[in-house]
């Protein structure tokens, strides 16, 4: 016969299988499930001391798919994290604001679109561009910045 815990531990388990998931993110998921808030507490507090689960661990696989992938800034990458609930501490020890960094990834994103935006005018392609940095969580500085340097001409177009 499984007991509660081995079936929260199986589900948690499972959960774990897709994708790497925060203390908070496992416990609200568990009790969703229909455990109760002891069961899914202990359930973490067991995968937290036997080391499958580890916030610091998944702060910084987060932060290095948020900026090296999905190429957010160091805003949005906060925000990534926190939104996957990550606890503001660990997001903070993680991170340690560096506009150069911010600059360069900024960079990266905009030499990967122009190909995009080949068929667009200079002005048009700049103000897409400008709107996707913006999305993506650049300040208006690092936008500027980036956008100078990157002077858009029909040439850097084709």
């Amino acid at each position: 016969m499984i007991g509660l815990h081995d079936k929260a531990r199986h589900y948690a388990l499972k959960l774990l299988s897709y994708r790497g998931r925060s203390e908070k993110e496992l416990k609200e998921r568990l009790k969703k499930k229909g455990f109760t808030k002891n069961v899914a507490s202990s359930t973490v507090n067991y995968l937290k001391h036997i080391g499958i689960i580890d916030d610091r661990a998944l702060a910084e696989t987060l932060k290095r798919e948020a900026l090296k992938t999905k190429l957010l800034s160091q805003n949005g990458a906060r925000r990534f994290m926190l939104n996957r609930s990550i606890p503001r501490e660990i997001v903070d020890m993680v991170f340690s604001q560096n506009e150069n960094e911010d600059i360069e990834t900024a960079g990266k994103l905009v030499d990967k679109k122009l190909k995009a935006y080949r068929d667009y005018s200079p002005e048009t392609a700049r103000r897409r561009l400008h709107n996707l940095l913006l999305r993506r969580g650049y300040s208006i500085e690092t936008i500027m910045t980036v956008l100078k340097d990157k002077t858009l001409k029909e040439e850097d177009l084709k």
